[in-house]
């Protein structure tokens, strides 16, 4: 097929999910035989490599840099418009795949593909549901009444994660099919024996440091437990000065001999945080698909995670608990995971390497984001995992 043309706000190591994802997803489309371009954006003078998460060529990518403190507060929305367009122009892609939303990068996207007459795939990464619109929310209802709404008007194809998205989409009034196509994850060296002794237990949490993730809920939890020889350790970058919070709320519940904080790791670190690990926790209130549970089940180690996150799989393949996002639910889940032996656990997280290597390589996600471009560019057979809509006409009027 033709080339298609992937752009995101940022693939910068302590930017979140998609930052690390679309990289990937890239490269797993090229390893398909999909010509992919991708558009990103970076400030000004830091384009370090080790700072980004760049596909490996012969995936292209053009680099939209940002200048100054309101071009990078506002990730560029005019540099990168005119780099998309550009780049739009000189290569002439058969499709536009955005990620994300709620960024001027978006808009970009769209409009670039609306005046260039290029198919728009939008993938809305989890932040239309009813927690992601709660928090910052007035401004998301002066984003939606600005542009948002109509950026996903655009869209030919919605690419999500999960059921819930396509009910978040649906509920505002979006037609357009969906395809349900998860996050890949790559499957690192399996966990050891010699790397979970006995007399060493440790549950991780490994992501952003983000009001949503629910660390208070656990912090809350994990005083009321009290696990004796265990330690909680919360790994990711720290945003919006929520480390702080954390930090004072372990002082206030004298959790600091318990709770240990650190920084990020990088890609090629992350794995061995992982393997260390007994158990690991996400006690969010939202994902749309939630990657670090993916990893952590890659990486051996068995997960309790929220409803906030699509990990039905997890009860399904005796893996990890998948519980309400409830201080009482998240201790009964705890509980029972300090209950069971560290063989026991071992097993768990074995079933749960299993499910990923069968269910969440990146292979299987590129050949299904691959038929869902040529089913959008082509039409035919509609794929099983693409969800059926009514298409509107494609445009930029309001709604």
């Amino acid at each position: 097929m033709s080339s298609v043309l992937h752009t995101v706000a940022s693939t910068r190591e302590d930017h979140g999910g998609p930052s690390r994802s679309v990289p990937l997803l890239c490269e797993a489309l090229s390893d398909e035989e999909v010509p992919v371009r991708l558009v990103t954006a970076a400030p000004s003078g830091r384009l370090d490599q080790s700072e980004t998460l760049l596909p490996a060529p012969p995936v292209h990518t053009t680099i939209a840099e940002e200048s100054g403190w309101l071009g990078r507060m506002l990730r560029a929305p005019l540099a990168f418009h005119k780099t998309l367009h550009d780049e739009v122009v000189r290569s002439r892609p058969t499709l536009i795949h955005d990620h994300g939303l709620w960024l001027p990068s978006n808009i970009a996207a769209a409009v670039v593909a609306w005046r260039q007459d290029v198919p728009l795939v939008v993938s809305t990464r989890g932040m239309l549901t009813a927690w992601s619109l709660r928090h910052h929310r007035w401004k998301k209802r002066l984003a939606w009444a600005t542009y948002q709404k109509h950026v996903l008007r655009q869209a030919s194809l919605f690419h999500v994660t999960s059921q819930e998205e396509v009910e978040a989409l649906r509920d505002l009034g979006f037609e357009q099919p969906a395809a349900v196509v998860p996050n890949g994850v790559p499957l690192p060296e399996p966990k050891t024996e010699e790397q979970t002794p006995d007399d060493r237990q440790e549950v991780l949490f490994l992501s952003r440091l983000h009001p949503k993730k629910g660390l208070p809920m656990l912090l809350k939890v994990w005083d009321r437990v009290r696990p004796d020889g265990w330690t909680l350790k919360l790994v990711g970058p720290n945003e919006n000065g929520h480390r702080g919070e954390l930090e004072r709320q372990v002082r206030r519940l004298g959790l600091e001999k318990a709770v240990q904080f650190s920084g990020p790791v990088s890609d090629e670190e992350k794995w061995d945080v992982y393997r260390r690990a007994d158990l690991f926790v996400l006690p969010t209130h939202s994902e749309n698909f939630g990657i670090v549970v993916a990893e952590a089940l890659a990486a051996g180690v068995p997960v309790i995670t929220t409803t906030g996150a699509p990990w039905e799989d997890l009860e399904i393949n005796d893996c990890g608990w998948w519980v309400e996002p409830t201080e009482r639910a998240l201790t009964t889940a705890l509980e029972e995971a300090f209950a069971l032996s560290p063989r026991e656990r071992a097993t768990m997280g074995r079933r749960g390497r299993a499910l990923v290597e069968n269910h969440y390589s990146w292979q299987g996600v590129a050949r299904r984001m691959k038929e869902a471009y040529q089913w959008t560019l082509d039409g035919g057979s509609r794929p099983k995992f693409i969800v059926e809509g009514t298409q509107p006409p494609s445009g930029m009027g309001s709604r």
